[in-house]
């Protein structure tokens, strides 16, 4: 039965999670077998994220080593965190010198930045990872339960209710208190110093937290109990597996992580540690005293003790800041004057800039700031705006159609490919009824990189530079220019301080590309089907003026903004243009077999000796060959350029400098293996590729004299403007990812702006 399949995978899950209870000693043993399930909060927080593995992503036009686990592996990339890589690394940096004990052991972890930038996700990922984490055999994690009922005479140790017996007499540690906590001090440290000795761990494990209060009433209880029986092993007794159990725990809010939101209220006691029960202290007899039995333990420093405390919205908390000025490198507080207890946990908070501005407000006063010590304390990590276009599109993609797989890569045509292509959109119109409305190809490239260039600081750019070409070298590191490629190095480009510190969040584009999904479309053209297409020009028109109704832009950034979407267009259009170009000579384009030979003769030609090539055969240069070649496929040179065969100097300065030249950059590139013209794929170099195989209009005129795009949007019957229309258009959606619909309006807006210029 289906129903039972699924029955039996939950259990499996279950069963892979949880552990039978052991004893201390039983415990102990294991700990020596797998060191890692005794991990203290920074220590686990590392190796979790280091389990998850890594891979390398090109951020401003820089390589980079990403730790998977920010892309929420273990949720199908639910709450991935797109970008900000640096940042991240630089948090994981700080977590190995607090677990390492290298400093910063007094630092809270803040994270800072506008809205829309990925801290929320940041949340929601390490919430997920660390869950994920703990039911791995590396990642359990243990703490003690307490059974006093076959012991006790009186109402006992509960957490309220009247006692009872057997398993339903054990209570687990309300604050995950780690299990070797219930050794004495002594014993505990040359227990730790023993496992490390084992391990030769760069970053050793800690355990400094004593019992915390509600375990420390179930030891005393039973010691005070056993003494009195002058019973032997008094701590053999105590921690009897009749009394006490190591079992592990499924990590989680309220399991070792605290999440304080934005929401939570209560006085700064309540919500960083819980709250007295005045009726379980009147229920508990306690002879006068508080008992930590009638606390509640669900403030956020109890919840994340053993891991992790996050505080979200940090500005709505922003009182308790001070309150936890000492936890970090004290690891204990207070639940009431006379009881304390110890806490392993990684502060972490998370706000806006607004948080800045309050710590800000007595800045001016210098050595008497009150707030000083507190921003001492601070170390502050900002996420800012993406600024790859890769990354945006990605994030577009996710916001439009909840689609999480990560889009994995460093550089290359399928990555620019996703980038460029046309994404299609289910929009429900009421009762059942669904239609599919096309983004065109470019579309969300356009929206990408409106959003992206909208956030670059325009000062110091290098001579020559566009914002919309910043943009391009941050996505792949470098800009191509017919035969050389320019890196990020070579121009002195660098990212700057108030790079994505400001710009159009996601969320504006999200909207508007949202609102023109499921608005009415503009039947200008009613033989198509464009009610269904939204163009590239359509989002960026539109984006533009929303700028001037959204409440979150000041005047200046509308002014600043407006004035970047020009060169956008023009970028895009290229884009299109050479979309329409290509389908238009898609069956001119030579053949690989073609252009080798080509190479291989003009490598024989410059070299002045015979070449061999992969395939055995011995090539001399054939003037011929080559000549026919660049003025039939090339369309540089015409028959005036030779005399017969024999090349003038710019035949032979264009095969040397726009050929050979490439050639033996690649050679260069590759210096460390054995290089030969035999073994070089000619098309993977992209001087080559870009040399030989792109086209443009003069080409176009060239092969057709009778082309008319003037005509184009309807071409009179039998002409060759209706014919090549024909086939680009056919060309577009099969080759190139079109629909019918956005081939023919892109071709059309090509067209129309090609026509003017075409005499």
């Amino acid at each position: 039965m289906i129903g039972t399949d699924y029955v039996h995978a939950a259990d499996r899950e279950l069963d892979e999670a949880y552990e039978e209870p052991m004893g201390l000693d039983e415990y102990v043993d294991r700990l020596f077998e797998r060191p890692s399930i005794g991990a203290h909060a920074s220590k686990y927080l590392v190796s979790a994220i280091e389990a998850a593995g890594t891979r390398i992503v090109v951020e401003e036009g820089e390589e980079r080593e990403r730790y998977r686990f920010f892309d929420d592996p273990y949720n199908d990339g639910e709450h991935a965190i797109l970008g900000n890589t640096e940042v991240l690394n630089a948090f994981v940096d700080d977590l190995r010198s607090i677990a390492a004990g290298r400093g910063k052991d007094e630092k809270i972890i803040w994270f800072d930045g506008p809205t829309a930038t990925g801290k929320s996700e940041l949340k929601r990922c390490l919430i997920n990872g660390l869950r994920e984490y703990s039911k791995t055999p590396e990642g359990r994690r243990y703490t003690l339960e307490w059974n006093v009922a076959s012991a006790e005479d009186s109402p006992g140790l509960t957490y309220g209710d009247a006692p009872r017996v057997d398993e339903d007499s054990w209570y687990q540690s309300p604050v995950q208190s780690h299990p070797l906590s219930v050794f004495p001090e002594p014993v505990r440290e040359k227990l730790v110093d023993d496992l490390n000795a084992e391990t030769d761990d760069q970053s050793p494990i800690r355990v400094e937290t004593d019992l915390d209060p509600f375990c420390r009433e179930a030891y005393d209880y039973l010691e005070k109990r056993y003494r009195r029986e002058d019973v032997p092993d008094l701590f053999s007794a105590v921690t009897d597996e009749r009394h006490l159990r190591v079992s592990n725990y499924v990590v989680g809010v309220g399991q070792g992580i605290g999440v304080l939101h934005s929401e939570d209220e209560g006085r700064p006691k309540e919500r960083l540690v819980g709250s007295w029960m005045a009726g379980m202290l009147q229920k508990l007899d306690s002879r006068g005293r508080k008992n930590p039995q009638a606390f509640s333990y669900d403030g956020v420093l109890s919840q994340g003790n053993g891991l992790l405390t996050i505080v979200e919205d940090a500005t709505q908390h922003a009182d308790l800041l001070q309150k936890l000025l000492n936890v970090p490198d004290e690891r204990h507080v207070k639940l009431d004057k006379g009881i304390g207890m110890d806490v392993d946990t990684q502060l972490l908070i998370i706000s806006n800039p607004d948080l800045e501005a309050q710590l800000n407000q007595h800045a001016d006063r210098n050595g008497t700031d009150p707030l000083k010590a507190l921003k001492r304390r601070l170390d502050k990590h900002e996420f800012r705006y993406l600024t790859n276009l890769r990354l945006e599109s990605e994030l577009i993609h996710r916001e439009l159609t909840g689609e999480t797989a990560i889009w994995e890569g460093v550089d290359g045509d399928e990555l620019r490919e996703r980038v460029e292509a046309s994404l299609v959109v289910p929009i429900s119109e009421g009762e059942g009824h669904v239609v599919e409305r096309e983004l065109a190809p470019h579309t969300v490239e356009a929206a990408a990189l409106y959003s992206v260039v909208t956030r670059l600081d325009s000062e110091d750019l290098p001579e020559g530079l566009s914002l919309v070409e910043k943009a391009l070298l941050f996505d792949r590191g470098y800009l191509q220019e017919e035969d050389e490629r320019l890196d990020a190095d070579d121009i002195g480009l660098e990212a700057t301080g108030d790079d994505g510190t400001h710009g159009v969040p996601v969320t504006f584009t999200r909207d508007v590309i949202a609102d023109l999904l499921n608005g009415e479309r503009d039947r200008t053209h009613p033989d198509l089907p464009v009610e269904n297409v939204l163009m590239p020009r359509d989002v960026l028109n539109e984006m533009a003026d929303e700028l001037h109704a959204a409440p979150m832009f000041s005047r200046a950034e509308r002014r600043e903004f407006e004035d970047r979407l020009v060169p956008v267009k023009n970028h895009v259009f290229e884009r299109q243009e050479a979309d329409v170009v290509g389908a238009i000579m898609h069956e001119k384009r030579v053949d690989e077999r073609t252009v080798e030979e080509y190479v291989e003769h003009v490598y024989a030609w410059a070299t002045e000796e015979t070449v061999t090539n992969a395939r055995g055969q011995r090539v001399e240069p054939d003037p011929l060959k080559m000549k026919v070649f660049e003025i039939e496929h090339l369309g540089r040179f015409g028959e005036d350029d030779y005399e017969g065969t024999t090349s003038n100097p710019l035949v032979t300065k264009f095969r040397r400098d726009r050929i050979i030249t490439a050639l033996n950059r690649h050679a260069w590139r590759n210096r460390d293996e054995d290089f030969s013209i035999d073994e070089v794929n000619l098309l993977d170099i992209p001087v080559i590729r870009d040399v030989l195989e792109s086209h443009d209009w003069e080409d176009v005129a060239r092969v057709y004299d009778d082309l008319d795009p003037r005509q184009w949007d309807d071409p009179p019957a039998n002409t060759e403007t209706a014919a090549i229309k024909e086939r680009t258009v056919e060309t577009m959606v099969e080759q190139f990812g079109y629909s019918s619909a956005s081939a023919e309006l892109t071709s059309r807006h090509v067209m129309g702006q090609v026509s003017y210029q075409w005499d």
